[in-house]
């Protein structure tokens, strides 16, 4: 998992025009919470959100605040964010500051190993989730859950039990999901041949 670092601002006004505000000075609003403390309105710079979300770990990535009075040098990971539908410009984040030695519950991204055996007999490769959810320590979040597909045939399915994780790492989905399967080939139509006409 990526460690990252981002800017923050603490801001005492909130609303709707302080937000269009920030955004069009090419901030994005925000709000840090967690464990103990009080949700605290801050501001990022759009730029520094998007070095904190670079890379493969993406929203999983672990962030040092900097600034921010009591919240400087504090770890946080990203909890939630809103976009704009057209445009995909960020427009709101929350920050979820963490203790580096208590476990969290986040998704991460399933990425496919090798070509199933069933789709090169015509099968048809069905990945029903993109996503799992994982319990672990925040430095044994992974980057994605590789699952190798290779000898997967036709009508057989890969299911949350059968996936190997890293150590620490605790699948939350119910063990008897199937994650991948591929289908069977497509019957073909067997046309009956039209009868000879009679001499």
């Amino acid at each position: 998992m990526q460690q990252k670092q981002m800017n923050i601002e603490l801001r005492s006004k909130t609303g709707k025009g302080i937000s269009r505000q920030l955004r069009n000075a090419d901030m994005v609003p925000g709000v840090v919470y967690g464990k103990g403390m009080d949700p605290v309105a801050v501001s990022i710079k759009y730029r520094d959100l998007q070095n904190a979300l670079a890379g493969e770990g993406g929203q999983n990535n672990l962030i040092t605040l900097v600034g921010g009075g009591s919240l400087d040098q504090s770890m946080a990971i990203i909890a939630d964010m809103q976009r704009d539908a057209l445009r995909g410009t960020y427009r709101h984040i929350d920050l979820h500051r963490i203790n580096m030695n208590e476990k969290l519950r986040v998704t991460v991204p399933v990425i496919l190993k090798g070509t199933a055996a069933g789709v090169k007999e015509g099968g048809l490769l069905d990945l029903a989730h993109h996503e799992l959810h994982v319990e672990c320590l925040p430095n044994n979040i992974p980057d994605h859950i590789e699952i190798d597909i290779t000898d997967l045939q036709i009508a057989h399915s890969i299911h949350v039990s059968e996936i190997p994780l890293p150590e620490g790492v605790k699948l939350l989905d119910n063990p008897k999901t199937p994650v991948v399967s591929v289908l069977g080939r497509a019957k073909e139509e067997e046309a009956a041949p039209a009868a000879a006409p009679a001499a």
